[in-house]
C-alpha cells in the first residue's frame, strides 16, 4: 500500500466512525435464519427480509459461498504437575488455548491465556501438547505427538467471538454459528454471512437458475482485531484460502457472458481476489493470504456482496466501503442505525452494489498468496 492510500484509508475510516449501542450487537441470530432484515444497498435503499433474496437475483447469477467449518478450537488445558499420584501428570493450573491452524503435520499456532505462565507443556484432555516456539503476535506453537483434530469434538467448544454472551450451551451453538452448508473444517470464526441461508432457501435459488459454487478460507482470530491505529501499522494474519477449478471456470465464465458473480460474504471476497488476474479472472489455486481490501483497492471480481454490519473501526468496514463507496456505506449505516438493524456475526444482512469505477485508486494488497 502506498503512503497516499493509506492516508486515504485512514481519512475513510474515520468519516465512516459511528457510535454503536452494545445492545445493537446481536446476541442471538435469527429464526428462522432468512427472517433476518436485509438491506439493498445500490443507486438507493431498499429494506427487505433476506428470504426475499430469489426476487433480488437473476437467474445465471453465480453465488459463491465459503464453506469452511468453525472447529471447536477452544480447549481448557491443564499444565502437568511433576510425579503427580494420579499418574496423569496434570494438575497444574488452567490454561485457556484457542487453537488458530494447523502450521504443519501436528503442529499448530495458538493463543494461551495466561501465556506468560503457561510453561512448556500442556495437557488438552488426555492429549499432551509441547511448547515449541512464539509468532511475532505473541502466539505459541504447539507440537502434538497425533493428529488433534480428531479429538476436538471431545474437548473443544466452539469459539464464539468475544462480544456474544454465549452462556455455557456449547451444543446450541455448534448447529447455529455454522453454516448449513459448511464442509472443510479450519476456521474460528464463522464466514458470518452465510449464517442466513437456509435449505430452503437455497433450493428456491436453485430451482431459478441460480449457480452455486463454493471455496474455502479459514477464517482465523485477527477477524476480530480493530485497527487501533493507522492503518499502514494493522498487520493482517495469514489465513489459508483454495479455489477449485470448477468454481474459477463458473466465475470465469459468468463474467466473459455478462452474468453477475455474487460473493457470499468478506471472506469469499478476499479469496477470490487473492486468486484474481488482472481482468478480474480467478485461476484456481490455494495458499495463505494476506490480503487488505482498502477503499483503493482494486476489486475485480465479484459484481455484489451479500454482507452483514460491521463494527466501527474493522477492517471489515473499511473491505465494504472500497466494494461499495464511502457514501453509500456510510448512507447504508445511517439507515442501518436509524432503523434498528442488529449488528454483526448474528445480526442483519446487506446486500451491496459493486460501486461503478470501483478500485481506480491504487491498489493495496499485501501478501497474496
Amino acid at each position: 500500500m502506498t503512503p497516499s492510500s493509506n492516508n486515504d484509508a485512514d481519512a475513510v475510516l474515520a468519516r465512516l466512525a459511528f457510535e454503536l449501542p452494545p445492545e445493537r450487537i446481536a446476541q442471538t441470530g435469527a429464526e428462522p435464519r432468512d427472517s433476518s432484515r436485509l438491506m439493498v444497498v445500490g443507486e438507493g435503499i431498499e429494506h427487505r427480509v433476506f428470504r426475499d433474496l430469489p426476487e433480488l437475483l437473476r437467474p445465471g447469477d453465480v453465488l459463491v459461498f465459503n464453506e469452511s467449518r468453525v472447529i471447536p478450537a477452544r480447549v481448557m488445558a491443564r499444565k502437568p504437575v511433576v510425579n503427580a499420584p494420579d499418574g496423569k501428570h496434570s494438575g497444574g493450573g488452567q490454561v485457556e488455548v484457542l487453537l488458530l491452524r494447523e502450521e504443519e503435520a501436528n503442529v499448530w499456532s495458538a493463543y494461551l491465556k495466561p501465556a506468560k505462565r503457561a510453561g512448556k507443556e500442556l495437557w488438552l484432555g488426555e492429549h499432551r501438547a509441547e511448547v515449541v516456539g512464539i509468532l511475532e503476535d505473541g502466539a505459541r506453537l504447539l507440537r502434538f505427538d497425533h493428529d488433534i483434530k480428531a479429538h476436538l469434538d471431545e474437548i473443544g467448544r466452539l469459539p464464539l467471538p468475544p462480544y456474544i454472551n454465549a452462556g455455557d450451551s456449547d451444543e446450541r451453538w455448534r448447529e447455529r454459528y455454522q453454516t448449513v452448508y459448511a464442509r472443510e473444517p479450519g476456521s474460528v470464526a464463522a464466514p458470518t454471512a452465510g449464517l442466513h441461508f437456509t435449505p430452503e432457501l437455497l433450493s428456491r435459488l436453485d430451482g431459478m437458475g441460480v449457480e452455486r459454487h463454493t471455496l474455502t478460507l479459514h477464517v482465523g482470530a485477527g477477524t476480530f482485531r480493530p485497527i487501533t491505529g493507522s492503518v499502514a501499522d494493522h498487520v493482517m494474519h495469514a489465513e489459508r484460502y483454495a479455489v477449485g477449478e470448477e468454481t474459477a471456470r463458473a466465475i470465469n465464465a459468468a463474467k466473459s457472458e455478462g452474468r453477475r458473480v455474487v460473493a457470499v460474504g468478506t471472506t469469499t471476497v478476499r479469496a477470490l481476489e487473492s486468486s484474481a488476474n488482472e481482468d478480474g479472472t480467478v485461476s484456481p489455486g490455494e495458499g495463505d493470504t494476506r490480503i487488505f481490501i482498502t477503499p483503493g483497492t482494486a476489486v475485480r471480481v465479484p459484481d455484489l456482496l451479500i454482507t452483514n454490519l460491521h463494527l466501527p473501526g474493522s477492517t471489515l468496514l473499511l473491505l465494504v466501503a472500497a466494494f461499495a463507496g464511502e457514501a453509500r456505506i456510510k448512507a447504508a449505516y445511517d439507515a442501518a442505525l436509524a432503523r434498528g438493524y442488529r449488528f454483526y456475526s448474528l445480526g442483519d444482512a446487506m446486500l451491496l452494489e459493486r460501486a461503478v469505477g470501483s478500485g481506480q485508486w491504487s491498489v493495496g494488497q499485501e501478501g497474496q498468496g
